[in-house]
């Protein structure tokens, strides 16, 4: 189901984040501290893994802290404006993959990540205003969408708080351009520093807050397929665990 054209819930009298003392439902809680290892520790590590992403293995693919299928827990609530949800949560997807790559962030250098890549045939590229694309390592690139996003969510006349103003009618186009962003970022990680992600104990945080975020863009029509999984017949990366996740049941096929 979009959102685009659906019918709009009466405004409440302000946005907020989830309920709760922290950003969103707690997916990087409790994660130790350890200094992350380097790279090429994987293999030492977690042995042979016949050549696929570690992300793929088990127990590490079916890793969650919510059992089921995420579709339940994306669906619009009633008497909810969608614009509001769909606000809401994006609120939520941005401070929480904030804060993990905060945690990753000395692991991600322009030598570690010298291109913004997110599988071995997909390397994305930034498009400036001008509308040229250029590479970007990594961590420039990220920053780059982190410090945008950030200046769109404090506009008041973009993501309003308030009955003072109203949602404007590009607001379905900004929320696809941020949700594309921000689905780069997971799939980097993912390609780049799902071990760091292991070495923190924190793949069943991680697993679950892109479960989410890959249900709540197909519930609300902000995902799409070619971001993911690249080149048609070419799954690359992520795409992969979006496969295995609809197998699994954890995603609606």
């Amino acid at each position: 189901m979009s959102f685009f054209g659906r019918n709009r819930a009466p405004r409440g009298t302000r946005r907020s984040p989830t309920p709760g003392s922290g950003p969103g439902p707690g997916y990087g809680r409790g994660a130790p501290s350890s200094q992350p290892p380097s790279p090429g520790a994987s293999s030492a590590v977690f042995g042979n893994t016949e050549g696929k992403p570690l992300y793929l293995c088990s127990p590490f693919v079916s890793s969650a802290l919510v059992k089921g299928n995420f579709k339940t827990i994306v669906v619009l609530p009633k008497y909810v404006d969608i614009m509001e949800w769909v606000a809401v949560n994006i609120y939520d997807f941005f401070t929480n993959l904030n804060e993990f790559y905060g945690v990753l962030a000395e692991c991600c250098t322009q030598h570690s990540c010298p291109t913004m890549s997110a599988g071995p045939n997909l390397n994305y590229l930034w498009q400036q205003t001008s509308g040229k694309f250029v590479p970007m390592t990594a961590p420039q690139y990220i920053d780059t969408v982190m410090s945008s996003i950030q200046i769109m969510l404090d506009d008041e006349t973009i993501f309003p708080t308030n009955n003072n103003h109203e949602f404007q009618r590009t607001f379905p186009g900004v929320s696809r351009h941020i949700y594309r962003q921000l689905l780069r970022i997971f799939a980097h990680i993912y390609h780049a520093h799902f071990t760091h992600i292991l070495h923190l104990r924190a793949e069943p945080h991680f697993n679950s807050l892109f479960a989410h975020f890959l249900a709540f863009g197909k519930e609300f029509d902000l995902l799409e397929v070619r971001e993911i999984m690249g080149e048609p017949g070419q799954p690359v990366g992520a795409g992969l665990l979006w496969e295995k996740w609809r197998d699994l049941g954890t995603l609606e096929k």
